[in-house]
This record gives structure tokens, sequence and C-alpha cells, in this order.
């Protein structure tokens, strides 16, 4: 099994700075993509930002220059800076892994995990 454990979130006034970060910890042989996701009250669960084994980023557009996705592969860790939150960021905060390859033991296989959510609310 793999596990995903968030840190940081909180409360926050609008304009300042929030760090999350994600750990994976199992039996990891390789996690394809890394992510974090966000679900405010009465709204469907979106993709905030990406980064795949490689680097590759993703940002949804209204996170665009003002957060930052981050990885350390050697640690199955992903980091998400927010600078400058605003209201509308307020959500709880979901970590993703996307095709983590894991091993029950007797076979290898791919399976999508998620962290517990952490809150993250910006005061106006």
């Amino acid at each position: 099994q793999v596990q995903l454990v968030e840190s940081g979130g909180g409360l926050v006034q609008a304009g300042g700075s929030l760090s999350l970060s994600c750990a994976a910890s199992g039996i990891i042989l390789s996690i394809n993509a890394m992510g974090w996701y966000r679900q405010a009250p009465g709204k469907q669960r979106e993709l905030v930002a990406a980064i795949t084994s490689g680097g590759s980023t993703a940002y949804t557009d209204s996170v665009k220059g003002r957060f930052t996705i981050s990885r350390e592969n050697a640690k199955n860790t992903v980091y998400l800076q927010m600078n400058r939150l605003k209201p509308e960021d307020t959500a709880v905060y979901y970590c993703n892994a996307k095709d983590a390859l894991t091993y029950d033991g007797s076979r290898p296989y791919r399976k999508d995990y998620w962290g517990q959510g952490t809150q993250v609310t910006v005061s106006s």
C-alpha cells in the first residue's frame, strides 16, 4: 500500500503565502505524476498543479504566476508554494499520486492514490 501524508495549509490573509507538502510512503517503485487538487464547498474537485517525474509542470489558469509546484523524486515528495493568495483559493487541497507503481508481495501494479486533504483558508 501507498500512503500520502500532507502537511501545511492553514489560515492566511489575502496576499499572503502558504506552503504545502505531501510525502508518499510505502512500497513505491515509481510515480508517474504528482499533483495537487482542490475542492471548495459546493464545487467539484479541480486540478491545481501537477508535475511529472521528469519535471514537466502544468497549472490551472487561475494560479499561474502565483503557485509553484516542485518535487523531490528520491523522497517521493511534492510541494506547492502558494503566493499572493486570494479568497477564491480557499478550499481543501488534496495531494495525488498518479500511476504509482507499487508491489503487493506477489506482483507489481499501478494505482492512483490520494492524500487526506488539508484546509487552506484565505481571508479577505
